[in-house]
């Protein structure tokens, strides 16, 4: 299969009034169909930094900001497929009898996505839609059109009925929101978190990006209610419950984000060789 080259990387700036002990997402999963050709980080000042992966495989690195002003860059450059995400309108739902045991999990209520909360609107939405593959899509197609995408609309503590109830959010609100629906007609559905290249979109600015994992047929399909529509080059840093199995950052303590930029973009074999 042909392949396209993304560089993708991070940064963050700091202000931590004490040593502060923080844990890093950024990485890319090292898994087909994606292969990290490099990578490296670094951090200003030198700090020492140790790696971990979590429960859900992620992998995780850890480090102690410095008092002060201190700054960590990750760099990687990742090969991909050349082709938007697979699809198939006949994949089935399964019941909850014949799911996986590492598959239920994604069937309960989380942080963030409320089943519990939001199942009577689930199912009166949904509940005459044929189910399957079709019954997914047209979850998405309604969290599409009913959240309109704002910076600032919402906080850390935002949760799926929150960005219902606003009708505003940001991608990782739409893929709560789907999720939630989702789990509330037994359909197992997980959050992703990763980079978002300008292959087929053009992201401005350029940021981490959230979507949502489906099991149906036996297999995680791949969906997108913020962007409803299949797409090149999405690079997995990780994958959980909802967004706080995923955090970008995890700072134990309280240290100022002055700043952070993410990039994502193709290269071109011209821009490797100069």
């Amino acid at each position: 299969m042909d392949s396209r080259r993304i560089a993708v990387g991070c940064e963050f700036v700091y202000h931590a009034e004490i040593p502060t002990p923080t844990i890093f997402q950024v990485q890319p999963g090292d898994e087909p169909p994606v292969t990290i050709l490099e990578e490296h980080h670094t951090t200003t000042p030198d700090t020492p930094t140790g790696h971990y992966t979590d429960l859900y495989g992620n992998r995780c690195l850890r480090l102690v900001l410095p008092a002060g002003r201190s700054t960590f860059t990750y760099q990687a450059l990742v090969d991909v497929p050349d082709a938007t995400e697979d699809a198939d309108e006949n994949a089935p739902e399964l019941p909850p009898d014949q799911l996986p045991d590492d598959v239920l999990l994604y069937t309960l209520p989380s942080r963030y996505c409320l089943p519990d909360v939001l199942g009577d609107e689930a199912w009166s939405r949904f509940g005459s839609t044929p189910t399957g593959y079709g019954r997914v899509q047209a979850i998405c197609d309604h969290v599409n059109k009913h959240l309109e995408f704002r910076y600032g609309s919402t906080t850390a503590q935002s949760t799926a009925y929150d960005v219902n109830t606003s009708g505003f959010g940001v991608c990782r609100d739409f893929t709560h929101l789907a999720i939630t629906f989702c789990r509330s007609l037994n359909i197992p559905a997980r959050y992703v978190f990763g980079y978002l290249p300008d292959i087929d979109t053009n992201p401005d600015p350029m940021d981490f990006a959230a979507w949502m994992e489906v099991w149906l047929g036996g297999r995680w399909w791949t969906f997108d209610p913020r962007n409803n529509r299949r797409l090149t080059g999405r690079i997995v840093i990780g994958r959980g419950r909802d967004a706080s199995d995923v955090a970008m950052a995890t700072t134990f303590g309280g240290p100022v984000l002055e700043s952070m930029v993410v990039t994502a973009h193709e290269v071109h074999p011209q821009e490797e060789t100069q």
